[in-house]
């Protein structure tokens, strides 16, 4: 295999990304100057290096303080916490532009041919909710897709919740159906995340 094509079955593993998708990415980065080409190679590389997990939020970020600067800002409101499959909701969400409190990245949702949460950080999601509650925590806000995965997700977490906090005055919420069904958080334009979020029950 070329490196042309080698690099063209890069691209079709990427989620979403399909053969002529992948073609595209590659042509582009052919028909770039070699310094761009370069530029992509070394983002690619620092990957490795520079980006971490935060352990508060679970997110990828490229800091070297301890937490994210999602995490360590005072601005943010300890009140509520949105709990979202991956980075990119937490992408989408702030394209809203109205939701100020902080988030925890789940890894996923329950696949529905196995029904299991291998890989889902539900445990650490409940044992960070003590600490969140003395900070102030008041709501978990369910922010997962419009779609049967999400909704699976948000019933597991929803009773995981109730079965280890029940005194804890502590509301849950999911988002409205500003979302249409089917649909995914970080495609959704930022009118329709407002209204998701301002219609959540």
């Amino acid at each position: 295999m070329d490196s042309i094509e080698q690099l063209i079955s890069l691209f079709e593993r990427f989620p979403g990304i399909g053969p002529r998708q992948a073609q595209r990415f590659v042509q582009f980065l052919l028909r770039s100057s070699p310094s761009l080409r370069r530029e992509f190679v070394e983002a690619v590389q620092s990957l490795g290096g520079s980006v971490r997990q935060c352990p508060q939020c679970m997110r990828f970020s490229s800091t070297s303080a301890k937490v994210c600067s999602m995490c360590s800002n005072p601005q943010r409101d300890p009140k509520f916490l949105a709990v979202v499959a991956s980075d990119s909701d937490i992408a989408a969400l702030e394209r809203g532009g109205t939701y100020r409190g902080y988030y925890f990245v789940l890894g996923g949702t329950v696949s529905l041919a196995s029904e299991k949460t291998n890989g889902l950080r539900i445990k650490q999601l409940l044992d960070s909710i003590p600490a969140r509650l003395k900070a102030g925590l008041v709501e978990v806000i369910l922010a997962f897709p419009a779609n049967p995965e999400g909704d699976a997700t948000a019933i597991q977490v929803r009773e995981a919740i109730l079965k280890n906090h029940q005194g804890d005055a502590l509301m849950l919420t999911a988002l409205g159906r500003g979302l249409s069904t089917g649909s995914e958080l970080e495609y959704a334009d930022p009118e329709t995340i407002k209204s998701a979020l301002e219609s959540r029950r």
